[in-house]
């Protein structure tokens, strides 16, 4: 701002002012917070960054452990040292599985009719209702012999990380096979097991 004084202005035209009077304005000196902000600015950038990789740091920490707890505990093999024993025979199959099986009834190599059963779901061999239910008699008169089979990944069956609907027909195939119980049997099952049974219609009608 620049101050003149009225007795300097009054009487004088325009130009008078403009010639004979000369100010000269005294250098400004700006002073700029400019440095210091930047310095303060890129100190919080510095903090802010370190403090979003300790927090991207004990997220991933945090899910990795969250995510371990979900894991089931590894399956110990059977008949192995710290695993369970096996209890009863099984059929190796051609991928190396096993299929854990119990007989009931008359002997196979005399019977007139053979079965192959097929538990239901959160069952195993041993919920056999031909075994629990029918008349030992009756068996023997009608001259039945009956297989009960843990399916995969139940009781003492290894389990089938590719089991299809068109897999387990062709696993009792093989296993009818092994077991020598010629070209004709049954198959009989109860809830899930009815599923199997169907399976074993579609894909070895034979």
């Amino acid at each position: 701002t620049l101050f003149i004084p009225q007795n300097l202005i009054k009487g004088h035209t325009p130009h008078l002012l403009s010639n004979s009077y000369k100010f000269s304005a005294a250098p400004i000196y700006k002073f700029s917070a400019a440095p210091m902000s930047e310095a303060l600015n890129k100190k919080v950038s510095t903090a802010s960054t370190r403090l979003k990789i300790l927090l991207l740091a004990f997220f991933l920490g945090i899910s990795a452990w969250a995510y371990k707890t979900t894991l089931p505990t590894p399956p110990k093999k059977l008949g192995s040292p710290d695993g369970l024993p096996i209890t009863s025979p099984r059929i190796k199959l051609r991928d190396t599985r096993h299929l854990s099986y119990t007989e009931y009834g008359v002997p196979k190599d005399v019977a007139k009719s053979k079965i192959i059963y097929i538990h239901c779901f959160g069952c195993s061999k041993y919920h056999n209702p031909f075994a629990l239910k029918a008349s030992q008699a009756v068996v023997e008169e009608l001259g039945v012999y009956i297989v009960a089979i843990d399916t995969p990944g139940y009781g003492e069956s290894d389990p089938d990380p590719k089991r299809t609907v068109k897999s387990f027909a062709l696993d009792i195939e093989e296993f009818a096979d092994e077991l020598n119980l010629g070209p004709k049997f049954y198959v009989a099952g109860f809830s899930m097991g009815g599923q199997v049974m169907w399976s074993c219609l579609k894909y070895i009608p034979h």
